[in-house]
């Protein structure tokens, strides 16, 4: 996670049984964690920028050359209420979701409302779509 801040860990883990089945929760905030952390590469940051597709798929590579786990999610995005562009308006966030064995889904939305309501939002979207993704295969 990155936008959200490390609340979609938080919403799952608020779960009975949670530690059954969640691994880890990281929040590489800055460009440089997701370098170190996650090893996403420099030139794509500068090329494509932290809220894009690229660094949202970038951070799933990552996550999985250095994890056994199953599903993976990623956000990164800009919840404000600085920071936006006409390009990448505030609100602005990159959702990735990866299921073994599967491809890397991605989705760009827009979410209106303050910093905590867009953080929110884009991460019950993650935990939303990653549930219907799962039920999707069983």
């Amino acid at each position: 996670e990155s936008c959200t801040g490390g609340m979609i860990i938080s919403k799952l883990i608020s779960i009975p049984g949670a530690s059954k089945v969640i691994d880890c929760g990281l929040v590489p905030y800055s460009n440089k964690a997701k370098q170190i952390y996650l090893d996403v590469p420099k030139f794509a940051l500068e090329k494509y920028g932290a809220v894009s597709k690229q660094v949202a798929e970038l951070m799933i590579q990552g996550l999985k050359n250095k994890s056994n786990s199953d599903i993976f999610i990623s956000t990164t995005g800009i919840a404000g209420p600085e920071g936006g562009s006409k390009k990448k308006p505030v609100g602005t966030v990159f959702h990735s979701i990866y299921i073994k064995k599967k491809t890397i889904f991605t989705v760009k939305n827009f979410y209106e409302g303050n910093r905590y309501k867009i953080r929110l939002k884009a991460s019950m979207f993650s935990i939303n779509e990653t549930f219907k993704k799962l039920h999707s295969i069983m």
